[in-house]
């Protein structure tokens, strides 16, 4: 049996091994239980073409393809092997082809989970300065009944990010399936975790290095999402969509090599928006999905300045002016203070703006009605950098959470107290509960909002496959 490839590049992407199997001695589904050392290279990196002998009799020979890279902008995932079956025709004659056939191959894409399926286990750093954060985190996980696993500061080297170093997918096929790390470029103290503590057997990994480009904020993975699944204008997208944020026109942006990655793997064809208009620069600090039981059985969160100033509004109409946010902290500043600071204002006025080009976007991409979204009640303050004003939450930003199944964690907001109650908290409740949805709102003040970042972006969630087939798409 002779296998033949075109050219080198399609070998460095895949192997092929074989072993010769008596058939009377190979009960059915046998094979599954052989270890990798029973098995002959026949074609690969280094080998283009191999014969291999037939021994006559009841031998059977079983192929087997092993992927080894992923679709990319120089590889479409499309794998062609030749086979032919020769025939000796005698001393010193050529062998004759007795049968030809030829294989093609799909490389399994690289696949993201998006809130609305199932969490198996929760990812988070432990830091000198964040134990009421993880027994925050630690209650809600065990009452979800999920697993925990804690990144310890011996690995992490303060690094409390989990969310910017990486993100889970998956691959499928037929026979296997199972979970693949998607490593960012950004490599901070965090880079050694996705490969020593995740990588194994039944876990893959994947990176992508920006060699010739500048890594910058927007290549952290906070700023990777994708949505639940969607159909737009009859086109239907059950593995959902991948959502990056970039700049328009210039700016910061993600590393090309992680966007010709992201793009290639065309199951989830991407959405780019318009993040750069903020300090850090991630989609997770103004959006998240989370299940809903009606409509497209989810609802798309926006933060919302907007609605911010109307809850603040309805305080000081209400009586409420001197009420204060951030109570019992150094910040504290009352609601008449709030509303009455012009430039705070003129910012969330831009802010906003922001958030509605992008709210356009996807409505527009995702298929969305207005009913399909639901704005948080958010204020962020701009400042000034050198490269110009970006923007940062102005208390905890509450769309930054995580979401397991039905329950929600939630940035603690801080906010002005009526009757002994969180004003934001109740107006987030009351928008959230309707759903079916439990709001548990996690103090992450200190170790993380003051830092630029929230509960989102200090954990991460590894979730389910999809149970629809990739392969049932038409690529």
């Amino acid at each position: 049996c002779d296998s033949e490839t075109t050219n080198k590049k399609t070998l460095d992407r895949l192997s092929v091994l074989y072993r010769m199997v008596p058939l009377s001695f190979l009960p059915e589904n046998k094979l599954l239980k052989l270890f990798l050392k029973d098995y002959i290279m026949v074609v690969g990196t280094d080998m283009l073409t191999q014969k291999v002998p037939y021994l006559g009799g009841k031998t059977e020979l079983e192929f087997f393809v092993e992927g080894l890279r992923f679709p990319d902008k120089d590889f479409d995932g499309l794998i062609t092997i030749n086979l032919s079956l020769l025939e000796p025709c005698g001393k010193g004659f050529p062998e004759t082809p007795v049968f030809t056939d030829k294989v093609v191959f799909h490389i399994s894409p690289w696949i993201m989970t998006p809130n609305t399926l199932k969490p198996v286990e929760v990812y988070v750093c432990s830091t000198d300065d964040n134990h009421s954060f993880l027994k925050s985190i630690r209650n809600l996980v065990e009452k979800c009944g999920y697993k925990l696993k804690i990144c310890y500061e011996y690995m992490n080297r303060g690094d409390r990010w989990m969310q910017d170093e990486l993100e889970f997918g998956y691959i499928d096929s037929p026979h296997h399936q199972f979970p693949v790390v998607l490593d960012s470029p950004r490599d901070g103290d965090l880079q050694d975790f996705p490969y020593e503590s995740i990588l194994g057997p039944d876990f893959g990994y994947v990176t992508r290095h920006a060699l010739n480009e500048e890594v910058s904020s927007l290549d952290s993975f906070g700023n990777l999402e994708v949505s639940p699944p969607v159909t737009v204008n009859g086109k239907s997208y059950p593995l959902g969509r991948i959502i990056i944020g970039v700049a328009f026109p210039t700016g910061r942006n993600m590393t090309q090599v992680v966007q010709d990655f992201l793009w290639a793997q065309k199951v989830q064809a991407p959405i780019a928006l318009y993040s750069d208009w903020l300090v850090v620069g991630h989609v997770d600090e103004f959006m998240t999905f989370v299940p809903a039981p009606d409509r497209k059985k989810f609802r798309l969160l926006l933060a919302s300045p907007d609605a911010g100033y109307k809850v603040f509004k309805s305080l000081q109409n209400n009586g409420h002016g001197n009420a204060e946010m951030f109570p019992g902290l150094p910040e504290a500043i009352s609601v008449n203070e709030i509303l009455s600071d012009k430039k705070l204002q003129a910012g969330n006025r831009y802010v906003q703006n922001c958030i509605d080009w992008n709210r356009d976007v996807l409505k527009k991409e995702l298929g969305l009605d207005d009913e399909d979204i639901i704005d948080l009640p958010i204020l962020f303050q701009v400042l000034e950098e050198k490269k110009g004003a970006r923007a940062v939450a102005y208390y905890p930003d509450m769309v930054n959470m995580i979401v397991l199944g039905d329950q929600l964690g939630i940035p603690k907001p801080f906010g002005p107290k009526v009757n002994g109650r969180c004003a934001l908290e109740t107006e987030v409740r009351s928008l959230l509960e309707p759903l079916g949805l439990k709001c548990t709102f996690i103090d992450d003040f200190a170790p993380y909002h003051k830092l630029l970042g929230e509960v989102h972006c200090g954990s991460n969630v590894l979730r389910e496959a999809s149970p629809f087939k990739w392969w049932n798409l038409e690529l």
